[in-house]
């Protein structure tokens, strides 16, 4: 075979072309679509997203004659209409839909394991991961697959992130051993070659965000013979795709199927001598007919929910205040509830959350399923920061810098309390700061309970986007339905977490400080101890008769060194 040259086609551009001496050999186009980070945005207009059943028609106009629908994890979670089946209302969808791959996302195993692998066995397409192991080191799924197209092969194998174990409960993956991604796909390209793959696929949910330890770019610079990395996790949208060291192209399509991604392999005579990447977006779905069947499951799946939202999950002996002129401007019961289930759900030091994100009130009464899902409707989850008391004074203060303008990013607060003066200035206004009943202490770290919404930096909380994330956690909604179906009954009530109150005046320290006389003391002595001179100590203390004489164990005043 003659020897091939690596062309790059522009700067950006993410068009390999591999040019042989063979001409006009046959030509074969093998075309990945792809998505990933749905978090079970299943319907159109959701997050600006094209929505499965628009999604299934972009599909079967760009499948050409050699294809495949792969999917990069973190798809089964983060919606209602996703989590209130966990997770079987998108498998029925993606069924529907077409899809041959999936790798897990760290939020695919927000349901536990165990349940992962019943959605396996529900959907018509395999689960790949190479890199999730048990504690015998066996793989927990496929780890590849291949797929024959006219005389090519294509090897793809998965890649999960090893930050699964701490942006999931960890209960959620305690059997799940993650083998360093790198040495996972040295291990798959070595099998896939042995397997006579012309051309090899990590479908991976890495990311390429700087702040993981493990990337695709990472894999793709330290492994060799990775043809393409289908990515997600870090809801990366790559236009043209990047390429990585050793002329790895990688592809990621954004998030919320806002995008359907489409690489292009080439092959002459059964090598790989082009390679691209593009994006379908939503604005050229907007003119296209939804897929009437897909349009009709989801109909369906949503029209079969009702009778779960309708499910009662416990009691609340008062009503329950979530009224937005409340809870954007001052503590309100429902808001405290939520914050109490924030940081016991997370076993957090403290929690908050914004007012802006509690959407309904609920009366007193059987609450369900549906009343929670009103309360909180966006699929935000869970998550801990840890945050200094220097940091959480910050938060606080911007939380509380609209008042008194009703404001979404007002805190509703658990474990803590604290007192503002809306006289300050916006920044000066937060006082009395009380963590389990004592002082703020600035220098001390924290573990915040919040949601991902505010820890990375929704309604201006941006301190809170700088704090590094311990771990995260099921969806809000879900820990409210599952702590109720627990408690049976609640009654939170108006605790005076949050109050108005003047800023304290600054008080004067004494002038005057104890002395308990030491034995062998002597004015002189406790003078030079204390840089002052003797005859002051004198004059301090008229009971002093002499200066040589005075008693151990006896109280006299000298100067507070602390004014």
């Amino acid at each position: 075979m003659a020897k091939k040259k690596v062309v790059f086609i522009g700067v950006a551009s993410a068009l390999i072309i591999l040019f042989s001496e063979k001409a006009y050999a046959e030509e074969t186009t093998i075309r990945i679509l792809h998505t990933n980070d749905a978090h079970g945005r299943a319907f159109e207009g959701e997050l600006d997203g094209i929505g499965y059943a628009k999604l299934k028609t972009l599909i079967d106009e760009n499948r050409g004659e050699h294809s495949l629908l792969v999917d990069a994890g973190d798809t089964f979670h983060g919606t209602t209409f996703a989590s209130l089946e966990e997770g079987r209302t998108i498998a029925d969808v993606l069924n529907t839909v077409g899809y041959d791959a999936f790798v897990p996302g760290n939020h695919d195993f927000n349901y536990g394991l165990d349940r992962l692998y019943e959605l396996e066995e529900t959907i018509d397409f395999p689960v790949i991961a190479a890199n999730l192991l048990n504690d015998e080191e066996e793989p927990l799924f496929e780890p590849f697959m291949l797929q024959e197209f006219d005389d090519v092969t294509v090897g793809i194998f998965g890649l999960a992130t090893p930050e699964t174990a701490f942006k999931t409960h960890p209960n959620n993956v305690a059997a799940v051993t993650f083998e360093d991604p790198s040495a996972a796909a040295q291990r798959m390209v070595d099998l896939l070659q042995q397997e006579g793959a012309d051309v090899i696929i990590a479908l991976a949910h890495l990311g390429i965000d700087e702040t993981s330890e493990d990337t695709s770019q990472k894999v793709a610079a330290e492994v060799q013979g990775i043809d393409v990395i289908i990515d997600g996790h870090s809801h990366s949208e790559l236009p043209t795709g990047l390429i990585g060291e050793n002329n790895t192209l990688i592809a990621s399509a954004g998030e919320y199927l806002q995008n359907l991604g489409v690489v292009d392999l080439v092959f002459a005579d059964g090598v790989l001598v082009e390679k691209n990447a593009k994006l379908i977006q939503q604005s050229e779905a907007e003119a296209i007919e939804p897929d009437e069947k897909v349009e009709a499951l989801l109909a369906e799946l949503e029209e079969g929910q009702q009778a779960i939202l309708a499910e009662p999950v416990g009691q609340t002996a008062v009503d329950l205040n979530g009224e937005r002129e409340h809870v954007r401007v001052e503590e309100t019961n429902l808001g405290n509830f939520i914050a109490d289930v924030l940081r016991n759900a997370t076993e957090a030091d403290i929690a908050l959350t914004n007012g802006g994100g509690i959407r309904a009130s609920v009366q007193a009464g059987m609450i369900t399923k549906g009343d929670l899902v009103e309360v909180s409707p966006f699929g935000n989850y869970a998550v801990t920061v840890e945050v200094t008391g220097a940091q959480l004074l910050k938060v606080l203060e911007n939380g509380v810098s609209g008042y008194p303008e009703p404001s979404g990013g007002f805190p509703q607060i658990s474990g803590f309390s604290f007192q503002f003066d809306p006289n300050n200035e916006p920044g000066q206004r937060v006082h009395s700061v009380l963590v389990k009943g004592k002082p703020l202490q600035e220098n001390e770290t924290y573990l915040l309970a919040t949601n991902d919404f505010l820890a990375a930096g929704g309604d201006e909380y941006t301190d809170l986007a700088n704090a590094p994330i311990v771990n995260e956690f099921s969806a809000v909604d879900e820990l409210l339905i599952e702590y109720l179906q627990d408690a049976g009954e609640i009654a939170p009530k108006i605790e005076g977490r949050i109050q108005m109150a003047a800023t304290p005046a600054e008080t004067q320290a004494p002038l005057h400080a104890e002395y308990v006389i030491q034995p062998g003391d002597t004015l002189f002595e406790i003078g030079l101890r204390l840089n002052v001179q003797w005859p002051k100590l004198l004059e301090m203390n008229p009971s002093i008769r002499d200066e040589d004489v005075i008693f151990s164990g006896e109280t006299i005043l000298v100067p507070n060194t602390r004014t």
